[in-house]
């Protein structure tokens, strides 16, 4: 399974519905949501600023991933961007990848 970041804010209409369904009670969906496409849920946290909910989430795959996300999308009460997330293992083995590659400008 692969891991993903879901970085989510709520549109007004969202955060009148988190006022009368509560914190919980939305957690509780979402993780329903993300087991129905075979994943599980790592972290879930509220917070304040640009965001107003992280999750950190495991999911089968990319396609998993875009389908919650447009899903999501399509309510019209979250915007959210979802992120791949690499392992320091994974980190450390794309180091060694070795291309050809010429920067814009560089001869």
């Amino acid at each position: 399974m692969a891991k993903y970041m879901y970085q989510a804010s709520y549109t007004l209409e969202g955060v009148r519905g988190l006022l009368k369904e509560t914190a919980s009670g939305r957690r509780k969906a979402v993780e329903a949501a993300i087991a129905a496409l075979g994943g599980k849920v790592d972290a879930f946290y509220y917070c304040f600023g640009k965001d107003d909910v992280v999750l950190i989430m495991d999911l089968p795959d990319n396609v998993a991933a875009a389908g919650l996300g447009m899903t999501v999308a399509a309510s019209g009460m979250v915007r959210g961007r979802i992120t791949p997330l690499l392992t320091v293992e994974e980190a450390d083995k794309s180091l060694g990848v070795k291309i050809g590659y010429r920067a814009p400008g560089q001869s």
